[in-house]
């Protein structure tokens, strides 16, 4: 079976490709992050774009006071 050639790029645009300084620069941009935390992000969960913001999220999260909200306490449910 041949590939279908109409039906290029969909899939490159939810891949992040630390490699092309282009997609390094726009991508980084668009998560407002470093271009060394892309690729530590990249390195972490992969090259999808959802994977990377998630985990970047995360990061911002952890990073920004070192809580969650959440005692780790006995007895919370």
């Amino acid at each position: 079976m041949t590939d279908k050639l109409d039906s290029r790029g969909g899939q490159d645009r939810q891949r992040i490709n630390v490699n092309q300084d282009y997609e390094l620069r726009d991508w980084s941009k668009k998560f407002g992050v470093s271009k060394d935390q892309l690729k530590e992000a990249v390195q972490a969960v992969g090259d999808r774009a959802d994977k990377v913001e998630q985990y970047l999220k995360g990061s911002e999260r952890s990073s920004a006071g070192g809580s969650s909200g959440k005692s780790s306490g006995s007895g919370e449910r």
